[in-house]
């Protein structure tokens, strides 16, 4: 079960919902990742306990179901990301005035005529900046202190409220401490706030970017499905698409889930899945996947998975697991994390204790300075954010890539690798075909490659197939402009035939699969493949093309390789 998690504010927020997570009844483990703030949990245990369970620790959580799932999530996001922007800039547009006027001596000194008013004055106004901008901080700082927790709320609220709580003492009661500790820190409260409030909005953006290759792959999803039903197809959504229900899929789309064809041919490029990059032919009694697109041909099929149980839900579900997995640094990391915000605090009692007996004057004024600037600046938000954020980019671009990681650990154990092996000789590529080399027959004139690769450039100019570009561009690397052709027909997961120069060719399998169109071309296909046959009487190897031309009287075969 995956559940995301709203309200954590800081790496210390990790084990305490973690905690409260792993003492309901059923939860057998749970994983929480502050980089997502989401929540991995395994057991026999109903989601209402588990929400519940978060919102009795002080969070809020929702259950994650489906593909689209991260959509709101991302909407949520945006608007909090806004909204953070908007309170950054409510506060700096509060503490940069005041701080300028500082500097440069333009607020009157509290023992002059009218300048208490002018300090009350302000002091109500950085009160209200401060519960405009900062209200979150401060409401969860009194949540947790009730619970008898403490995070980075717990670290904001304490240093920008000692701060404003320092300077109003100061205004109205300025006898209370020595003419050179009278100072207002009216700006440094707001300031930090700004500065708080624009790291947290940076962060929502940085995690936002690390979620993008999950995106990516939802997004491979169709949001329809052409069903046929009671003898009529209509367009679905995909949510609706039952099992065993008859889709219809046309050129160019993505089939929306995974099923076997029952009718119909197609040529349907499944690089997604097998990071293949010639499109596999498709026909009766052959699976297909939910992503892959239909390249060329239409074809009827039956669903035999869909929703959560399709090929695509699972892999976006294993990059989502992978992502949030924790290797054995991060749960050092989280270990750390849980005990920093207590460490902190203590820290910064010690450290005005020191500035109170031991600094020089004004005592009051570096104490509070110094006990204020440990407890803001020791924010633990990078510390439990540095490792999750970089499994998150990792395993998100390996995913673009084609290359699925299984969990945070094996992440780190990679950075020890100096040799890797692949079992995999000769399907190692760039991902794109390329013109390998080309074979003439013994029968082929001599000096015929020059003819043979016009005419397979010529046949392929008008094919959408990744081999048909090869050679194409192949052709264009030596300076060969393909020729105008005639009656140009593609057979889908065939090839194609066309006559050049009054002469009729066909590439590819067409004839030597022993199939051929049954249009205008039938004839000439029929007659060539009377006089094709294989070396060795067999399949030739795969990504090979096959070039068999007819001209009046002669007929000649050729072979070209394609690697």
């Amino acid at each position: 079960m995956r559940i995301s998690i709203s309200g954590m504010m800081c790496a210390g927020c990790v084990a305490t919902v973690e905690d409260a997570l792993k003492a309901v009844p059923g939860v057998t483990d749970a994983s929480v990742s502050f980089a997502d703030h989401s929540a991995s949990i395994a057991g026999d245990v109903e989601p209402d306990a588990v929400i519940q369970a978060v919102a009795d620790a002080g969070y809020q959580a929702a259950l994650m179901t489906g593909l689209d799932d991260g959509s709101e999530r991302e909407a949520e996001q945006q608007r909090e990301y806004r909204n953070l922007m908007k309170k950054s800039a409510l506060a700096a547009a509060a503490g940069v005035p005041l701080m300028l006027a500082g500097w440069f001596g333009w607020l009157p000194e509290l023992s002059q005529p009218g300048g208490r008013l002018v300090w009350l004055v302000i002091a109500v106004v950085v009160a209200a900046v401060m519960f405009l901008s900062g209200r979150q901080y401060y409401v969860g700082a009194w949540k947790n202190f009730k619970r008898h927790n403490a995070n980075m709320d717990t670290l904001i609220a304490l240093g920008t409220g000692a701060a404003w709580i320092y300077s109003i003492l100061v205004v109205l009661f300025p006898n209370i401490v020595p003419s050179f500790s009278r100072h207002a820190y009216f700006e440094a409260a707001v300031l930090i706030l700004a500065f708080i409030n624009f790291g947290s909005a940076l962060e929502i953006k940085v995690r936002g970017k690390t979620s993008q290759a999950i995106k990516r792959l939802i997004g491979l999803q169709p949001k329809t499905a052409r069903v046929l039903r009671d003898g009529v197809e209509t367009d679905v959504p995909v949510e609706e698409v039952g099992l065993d229900e008859t889709i219809r899929v046309r050129p160019g789309e993505k089939i929306p889930v995974d099923g076997e064809v029952i009718d119909g041919e197609g040529v349907v490029d499944e690089s997604m899945l097998t990071g293949e990059p010639v499109p596999a032919g498709k026909r009766q009694g052959d699976s297909v996947v939910a992503g892959t697109i239909n390249q060329s041909g239409s074809f009827l099929f039956r669903s035999t998975r869909i929703g959560k149980d399709t090929t695509l839900a699972r892999i976006v579900e294993m990059v989502r697991d992978a992502q949030s997995s924790k290797p054995p640094m991060q749960r050092l990391v989280d270990r750390i994390a849980a005990v920093f915000v207590p460490a902190v605090l203590i820290i910064a009692i010690i450290t005005a204790l020191i500035w109170f007996n031991f600094g020089p004057q004004p005592k009051f004024s570096f104490m509070l300075v110094t006990a204020m600037t440990v407890l803001v600046i020791a924010c633990p938000c990078a510390l439990g954010l540095a490792t999750p954020i970089s499994i998150m980019a990792g395993v998100g671009k390996a995913a673009e890539l084609g290359a699925l990681i299984r969990n945070g650990e094996a992440m780190q154990q990679a950075a020890k690798l100096d040799t890797i092996v692949f079992d995999k000789t000769g399907t190692l590529t760039e991902g794109k075909p390329s013109l390998g080399e080309i074979h003439l027959l013994p029968s082929a004139p001599d000096g015929d490659e020059k003819d043979l690769l016009t005419i397979a450039a010529s046949l392929e100019a008008g094919s959408e197939h990744p081999l048909a570009a090869a050679i194409v561009q192949a052709a264009k690397d030596r300076g060969i402009e393909p020729k105008p052709v005639e009656d140009f027909e593609t057979i889908p997961g065939h090839g194609v035939t066309a006559k050049i120069d009054a002469g009729q060719c066909a590439l590819d399998g067409i004839a030597g699969r022993g199939y051929c169109p049954g249009g205008r071309n039938a004839g000439a296909c029929r007659e060539i493949r009377r006089h094709t046959h294989y070396p060795g009487g067999g399949r030739q190897g795969r990504g090979s093309a096959r070039i068999v031309r007819r001209h009046p009287g002669r007929i000649r075969r050729h072979d070209q390789g394609a690697a």
